[in-house]
């Protein structure tokens, strides 16, 4: 039996399957999200089991037979902050729970650009509450500008584009029917506004709490041409350095999934070559270690 887990810093998404399972029945569950840059042993494990648990309910409710950690063979964990030496927290507490199996911990970027290009070179890209990108040449990243987080990167993001939209409110740079509707339905203020992103934890995370608004309201001219040109900053600020113009683009995440028009069209007008889309890296890994 196989393991694959893709782990951001909020939600674990945990998948497991045999050699005979048909890709579309693979067993699914979640738990909290896995950050060995921040999180202690204690919460990394908890996850873990966590994780262990839902595979097992979720199989024996699926399959009717049971699932044993000590049938597990290989378990793939792609995740945020692993990356050495970090990385080896996480795979020694997978060690204990998989006792049996072999373990392999990989930052999220090289999980997104396996599920997104196989073995196949191109340029993979997450599109969620941050951004990242990379080039992949088939095996490996060979190259990553910095994502440097809400504050001076992660154009495209979740947290850049609600950045973007209560700055060009707050400053009236948006027509004035809608701000009164950002108003009206968000029941924000000013004062509030600053509350959230100067003096509250996660500000990054308020932030990308806005995309619904400009999901709702992508038809008004101006809210669209705001989400264009956010993807086109991304796009020359991340993508352009990589001096790849032959290679496809591909994209994974939420953002990714709820604006998959407007991305394409920034693709366009930059003169890029637009790849597959994908709401969840876990889609892609699944059919990538299927095969394997």
């Amino acid at each position: 039996m196989t393991i694959i887990a893709d782990s951001g810093s909020t939600k674990t998404t945990w998948a497991c399957f045999t050699p005979t399972t048909p890709q579309s029945q693979h067993i699914l569950t979640n738990s909290l999200g896995i950050n060995p840059i921040r999180d202690k042993e204690d919460v990394i494990m908890n996850a873990i089991e966590r994780g262990r648990e839902g595979l097992c309910q979720v199989h024996q409710q699926t399959t009717s037979t049971s699932f044993q950690p000590g049938d597990v063979q290989r378990v793939f964990f792609y995740g945020s902050g692993c990356i050495s030496p970090y990385s080896d927290t996480v795979k020694n507490l997978l060690q204990q729970v998989y006792p049996n199996a072999t373990i392999l911990v990989e930052s999220d970027m090289l999980g997104a650009a396996l599920a997104l290009c196989g073995h196949n070179e191109g340029i993979a890209c997450i599109l969620g509450t941050g951004s990242n990108s990379c080039h992949f040449d088939g095996t490996r990243i060979v190259a990553q500008t910095p994502a440097l987080g809400f504050i001076l990167g992660d154009e495209g993001s979740g947290a850049s584009l609600g950045k973007r939209l209560v700055g060009d409110i707050l400053k009236k740079q948006l027509p004035a029917d809608i701000q009164q509707v950002f108003y009206n339905e968000t029941e924000l203020s000013q004062s509030e506004v600053i509350n959230r992103v100067y003096r509250q934890p996660q500000p990054n995370m308020f932030l990308a709490s806005l995309t619904p608004f400009l999901d709702r309201h992508r038809d008004n001219q101006a809210v669209h041409a705001l989400i264009i040109d956010e993807f086109r900053r991304f796009l020359q600020r991340n993508i352009r350095n990589y001096n790849r113009p032959d290679l496809p683009i591909h994209f994974v995440g939420g953002i990714t999934a709820t604006f998959a028009a407007e991305l394409q069209e920034a693709v366009m007008q930059e003169g890029m070559k637009m790849g597959q889309t994908l709401a969840r890296p876990i889609t892609g890994m699944v059919e990538f270690f299927h095969q394997l």
